[in-house]
């Protein structure tokens, strides 16, 4: 499926635009990048659920504060009564604060937002939700974040001798670009870590299999889990590790739910890792999670249930169903 059957970047017509008003259905938007697996059921949860989506980016939004809004946003001659944010979308530090921006003009016009920019903030930067989740007493494995290379050889220096670093980019998902640091000599340059040394200590075996569990956390609840296990440290399903169906502890199932409440985030990803001892430990809170694995591996619809919570953010005069 291509973007062009995302909502159009040129100004809405009166066709392109949802209906509202008196009985009508709720107007969504569903920001993405692309109609991947992940929107399409969304989309579909939305409409057997009464609502009338648009798929559209965030880069086509814009600010135009002589409009009666100031935020203009294609497919919607006003702003929808909910939004849903399943991508930000590559680009710079400025496009990136920009759509950013965006989500927060729909909040400050009273549109619920899920997940809100604050929350996509606070767990996009992984420095951030480390310092967050250990001010709020949660167990994480020891972090450090660094600005420069001469800080990062020093932080290896020191720690190493303990055992390996994983080193993750600051802003990432889905496992692309993690390496194993047992050296400072294993560290990449200033360039290729964009600025930025996250460090992470590395827990888990020495030799295969490697295992993980996600929990997906909606609204103050738990919708599903998984373990992950791979023959590879990085034991995201995308790169292979086989899903596999389980039922969190009261422990796991109390860390995740604390660790999205420490990062006020209405549907997060919670990766949980066992030390030696057993004890969970987050790993990281996801507020764009994929479920693709997940769903697999649970037999109800993962999309029917996150899009059943979100419509219920909604308040009573935006329910037009």
């Amino acid at each position: 499926m291509t973007a062009a059957f995302l909502a159009p970047t040129r100004a809405p017509s009166a066709l392109d635009l949802p209906p509202r008003g008196g009985g009508g259905s709720p107007r969504v938007a569903v920001f993405t990048d692309k109609l991947d697996w992940h929107v399409e059921r969304t989309l579909r949860a939305l409409r057997a659920q009464g609502a009338t989506p648009v798929a559209v980016r965030l880069s086509a939004c814009k600010i135009e504060t002589g409009r009666a809004h100031g935020l203009v946003i294609p497919g919607f001659r006003d702003p929808p009564d909910l939004a849903i944010v399943r991508a930000i979308g590559d680009g710079s530090l400025e496009a990136i604060t920009m759509r950013l921006g965006a989500l927060h003009a729909l909040e400050a016009l009273g549109v619920p937002v899920v997940n809100s920019a604050r929350a996509i903030e606070r767990c996009t930067d992984k420095s951030m939700a480390s310092f967050l989740l250990a001010q709020a007493g949660l167990p994480t494995p020891e972090t450090f974040a660094a600005q420069s290379l001469a800080q990062a050889r020093a932080i290896a220096r020191r720690e190493c001798g303990k055992g390996p670093l994983a080193m993750k980019p600051l802003f990432g998902a889905q496992g692309w670009g993690l390496r194993l640091i047992e050296s400072e000599s294993d560290l990449p340059s200033l360039q290729e870590a964009r600025g930025v040394f996250y460090l992470q200590r590395f827990v888990g075996p020495a030799r295969p299999p490697f295992e993980d569990m996600r929990i997906l956390v909606s609204r103050g609840d738990i919708v599903a889990a998984m373990r992950r296990r791979s023959s590879h440290w990085i034991t995201n399903v995308r790169q292979g590790a086989k899903p596999l169906a389980v039922e969190p502890s009261a422990r796991e199932a109390q860390i995740a739910l604390a660790a999205a409440n420490a990062l006020c985030v209405d549907f997060a990803g919670v990766d949980l890792i066992n030390d030696r001892k057993g004890e969970p430990l987050i790993l990281e809170v996801n507020s764009m999670p994929g479920w693709s694995g997940l769903q697999r591996v649970t037999p109800v619809s993962i999309a029917d249930r996150i899009v059943a919570d979100a419509l219920a953010l909604m308040t009573p005069a935006r329910q037009r169903v």
